[in-house]
């Protein structure tokens, strides 16, 4: 897997994204995206918040956003909706810092749709095999959460949220970074890696998972650079955002941690993020999963 991801001609198709980017590809310029990105999503997400609370009350603002963790179905979709927050910071850091558009780094129109569609139905096809095929539990008891028709009632906006928020993440981490930094290094090890250990970074969680941080930290940054392999191979984002919503679906709306943006899911586990047994036996088959998806990306794009 390592010499496929250093295989710089299957890479080709990395320019179509990395070309428009080598005319202000400056340390300093990314270095100012970074604190724009940050600052908007500061500024926005509290002035949103702020005129929630003027309009709801402490009360229902509190409601709104799950201080519970995210465990009923507005929490959920609001918490997700804000990641477009993320999306507009690029926005302002694309147009403020480098003086380029922002469609640019979707990648070609047409091929982003196709690339899209065919990585979605892949990564379908692949979730109903592994729903038909043994073992037919999770390995823990699961419980049902919410009833089947509120369910299907929701499940436009959820899918819509979901797609808010996963879009957000690759915009940031495999559109933004990934080719800022593929446009003034030359090494993979570096655009592919940096943003990759970012991305991992995000989803250090400490004060959730106890010691279990480093592994989830860990199992973030290599489905980053899953995904950062793809976008190279594909020169679109389209397979990556299609891998990645179709990864969050399953764990947003189907099977969720109880309490953890378990508001949209159809069942929970009950499961303690810090328990090291059960993170380490799931790690192994959440790799697995990861090598799977990717490989299934990659043959829906012939790369």
């Amino acid at each position: 897997m390592i010499r496929e991801l250093l295989n710089l001609q299957a890479y080709r198709s990395h320019e179509m994204l990395v070309s428009p980017a080598r005319g202000t590809a400056q340390i300093w310029r990314l270095v100012m995206g970074i604190v724009l990105i940050a600052g908007v999503v500061l500024l926005v997400s509290q002035f949103v918040n702020q005129t929630l609370v003027t309009l709801m009350g402490n009360a229902g603002y509190a409601a709104l956003i799950g201080a519970d963790g995210g465990s009923t179905p507005i929490s959920v979709l609001y918490l997700l909706t804000s990641f477009g927050f993320l999306t507009l910071g690029v926005v302002v850091a694309l147009r403020v810092a480098h003086q380029r558009g922002f469609a640019a780094m979707f990648g070609d129109g047409t091929l982003f749709r196709q690339q899209f569609v065919s990585v979605l139905a892949m990564m379908l096809l692949l979730n109903i095999c592994i729903v038909i095929l043994p073992p037919w539990t999770v390995g823990m008891p699961i419980e049902p959460n919410i009833d089947i028709e509120a369910w299907a009632l929701l499940l436009p906006f959820a899918i819509a949220a979901i797609l808010v928020q996963v879009s957000a993440e690759e915009i940031v981490f495999r559109g933004y970074l990934q080719q800022q930094f593929a446009a003034r290094f030359s090494s993979p090890l570096i655009w592919l890696g940096v943003p990759s250990a970012l991305f991992g970074l995000g989803h250090y969680m400490p004060v959730a998972a106890g010691e279990n941080a480093v592994i989830l930290a860990v199992w973030a940054g290599l489905f980053g650079l899953a995904m950062a392999d793809i976008t190279a191979r594909a020169g679109t984002l389209g397979p990556a955002i299609a891998l990645h919503l179709s990864h969050n679906a399953v764990a947003i709306l189907f099977v969720s941690i109880q309490d953890e943006l378990s508001g949209l899911a159809l069942y929970t586990v009950e499961l303690d993020l810090a328990d090291s047994e059960a993170i380490s036996g799931m790690f192994p088959v959440e790799f697995m999963m990861i090598l799977i998806s990717w490989l299934g990306a990659r043959l829906a794009i012939r790369r």
